[in-house]
């Protein structure tokens, strides 16, 4: 994967507000969009076989958004942070007549060639895959609810890897069903209402040099997350 950036901070002085979000989002380098399974699932490259094998392994992570969004609430006391972070879980399990992302997922599943017991029963996810997802979610649990938070940033680089399969999985893959993307499509503005409140929480509560630092390497801890899903994914279906 790539290299982390090194970010250096003169006489440990802060970075402005601006500056700082600027060194959040200049990790974008190390996004999973880069990583080379990505980039040929995105290209038209990748077989059906595989196309099944990198829905079934992300549907462990999809499933376990809500669990850690759940932690997140279970150690921040502030009752409007909680209000708006609520949001997310029902962003994903759904409420009411809207079936939520897990459902979305579910369907992308079955577009690709997956039916539903075969997705819900997990039986294809990878041990390395199930590694990295369960570490995700035992930081959020255990982590200072700011820190867990940050580590959502990821999502400032998600609208663009979405968009990318939207563009281009129609005419890559035509025997996916067209309504299994619809996932993609949903995360488009969630995503963006969601980079909104998670740098604002960031950017409001790591202020000293070595708290922005840290906020950094959190970032980056969720940056290799997903990278070692794509990895784990990459070496069980190789090209």
């Amino acid at each position: 994967m790539n290299a982390p950036i090194m970010f250096h901070q003169a006489h440990d002085m802060p970075w402005s507000a601006k500056e700082f979000e600027s060194k959040l989002r200049a990790l974008e380098a190390g996004y999973h969009i880069h990583h080379p399974f990505n980039q040929r699932l995105n290209s038209g490259c990748c077989s059906p076989e595989q196309i099944r094998g990198w829905v079934a392994n992300r549907f462990y992570y999809q499933v376990n958004i809500p669990l850690k969004d759940a932690a997140i609430l279970s150690n921040c006391p502030d009752r409007e942070t909680r209000r708006r972070w609520i949001q997310r879980l029902v962003d994903h399990d759904g409420r009411g007549d809207d079936e939520g992302g897990i459902e979305a997922w579910v369907r992308l599943g079955e577009a690709v060639g997956i039916d539903r017991p075969t997705m819900w029963s997990q039986q294809h996810v990878l041990p390395g895959v199930r590694f990295a997802v369960d570490a995700y979610v035992n930081f959020a649990r255990r982590a200072p609810w700011q820190e867990a938070v940050c580590s959502s940033l990821t999502e400032m680089f998600a609208p663009h890897i979405h968009l990318e399969r939207l563009a281009g999985w129609p005419s890559h893959y035509p025997w996916i069903e067209p309504q299994g993307l619809q996932y993609f499509r949903s995360r488009v503005p969630l995503a963006q209402r969601d980079v909104e409140h998670g740098l604002e929480v960031t950017l409001s509560h790591f202020r000293t040099a070595s708290e922005q630092r840290r906020a950094l390497d959190i970032l980056q801890f969720k940056l290799d997350i997903l990278w070692s899903i794509l990895d784990a994914v990459e070496k069980a279906w190789p090209v």
